[in-house]
């Protein structure tokens, strides 16, 4: 299940051009750099950042157009950065990737919202 997480957070990231969100394995690969923007970002702009990998993850893995899951993705964003906590948050803008903590949030807001968990 890490590897599929780690592939869709690579997938994501490239389409959207954005640097990594969603759910990430544990540890972040050697040569990934976190786009500094993350450090300044306000949590409306973090949360922006994970509803466009959302949209762009979820739309390749069930093959419809990104604009179709926008209820779902906005659910999935405001769901997961809302139960983070101010350590998690930190951390994901320090890394660029969801801890194990923010992960496991992540993924209970993947089952809530209706979207499909990768696969291994």
């Amino acid at each position: 299940m890490i590897f599929a997480l780690r592939t869709t957070l690579a997938a994501a990231a490239i389409a959207a051009s954005v640097t990594a969100a969603f759910a990430s394995a544990s540890n972040t690969p050697t040569m990934y750099q976190p786009d500094p923007a993350l450090k300044t970002e306000s949590l409306g702009e973090l949360q922006a950042r994970v509803r466009e990998a959302c949209s762009v993850t979820q739309a390749k893995m069930q093959n419809v157009t990104e604009v179709s899951l926008s209820r779902k993705c906005d659910c999935y964003a405001g769901r997961t950065m809302r139960a983070l906590s101010q350590d998690e948050v930190q951390a994901y803008r320090d890394t660029g990737v969801f801890n194990d903590g923010a992960r496991g949030k992540a993924l209970g807001a993947i089952d809530a919202c209706k979207l499909q968990r990768p696969t291994l």
